[in-house]
């Protein structure tokens, strides 16, 4: 009898222990928890600390109110110039009303999709009315700004509070970059090329015009030697015929004597004349003999 009293209380008291413990749960810090009754949503509790539910027919969900971050994989957008741009995205949000987020979206992890649809919806629409030099200028903070404003107003029906959406990295795809390499390589060839040619004409003008400047600095060299060289002659004359107006006999003696040296010069060893040879009257008579 004691044995089957001892057994009861035992029973009893793990009976009471569940009961205990399925009627009372613990809050944390940072979570909200939404009580479900047979299905049906009744309670949200925000404070921390002990909570009670009724057992079996409750349940408690818990939601995490920080914020939380959400990075899609990135993908390809089409922009109002058509061009196609990889962008990888991030998104932070926190459930601001349990309730709501229950109803529309049940848990976080079926709400991830549906957030992340939002923001690639958003996306897809602003972007497609850009051009890519827009994003690479002072607009892009503008852009991003109507991106977060609406996918923020599409995600406060959700229970969802949406702080902040980003461009994480915006590049144009591979395949695209690399042809965009291609050209900018072909027109980089093309501009070298027609810079050569540049180049080559303008060291053919600079040559010609040296050549010319060059013909025309000796033309006028020689002139102007011609020019001092019949100045040294006409000066040279009036020395002379100066010098032939004072002493005729030694004038042409003087003439006599270049007249030797500019025959001689360029004779042998040996110049055969005539005895009565007008070249050897010096000679024979001396400056001042008689012809």
């Amino acid at each position: 009898m004691k044995r089957s009293l001892r057994g009861i209380g035992v029973i009893g008291g793990f009976a009471l222990l569940w009961l205990v413990s399925s009627t009372l749960y613990t809050l944390p810090e940072g979570q909200k928890a939404l009580v479900i009754r047979l299905g049906a949503p009744v309670d949200v509790n925000e404070q921390p600390g002990l909570k009670w539910k009724l057992p079996i027919v409750d349940s408690v969900q818990f939601f995490d109110t920080r914020l939380q971050t959400l990075a899609p994989a990135p993908e390809q957008v089409i922009l109002g110039d058509e061009k196609r741009l990889e962008v990888e995205t991030y998104t932070r949000y926190r459930i601001v009303d349990p309730l709501r987020f229950y109803q529309s979206l049940h848990t976080d992890l079926q709400a991830r999709p549906q957030l992340n649809q939002l923001v690639s919806t958003s996306l897809r629409r602003e972007l497609g009315k850009v051009q890519l030099k827009a994003l690479l200028s002072t607009e892009r903070s503008q852009i991003v700004a109507r991106i977060q404003a609406e996918v923020a107003e599409r995600a406060r029906p959700l229970g969802v509070a949406v702080t902040e959406v980003r461009l994480h990295r915006a590049d144009l795809p591979l395949e695209t970059s690399q042809a965009i390499y291609d050209r900018m390589k072909s027109a980089r060839q093309q501009e070298a090329k027609e810079l050569r040619a540049q180049g080559a004409q303008w060291a053919q003008q600079i040559q010609a015009k040296a050549d010319r400047d060059r013909t025309v600095i000796l033309s006028e060299a020689e002139r102007q030697s011609a020019i001092t060289r019949g100045e040294g002659d006409a000066e040279a004359n009036q020395i002379l015929a100066h010098a032939f107006s004072k002493d005729p006999k030694f004038y042409k003696f003087y003439r006599s004597m270049q007249t030797y040296r500019q025959a001689l010069a360029g004779s042998g060893a040996t110049l055969v004349l005539s005895p009565d040879s007008a070249l050897l009257h010096d000679f024979r008579s001396g400056p001042g003999g008689q012809r």
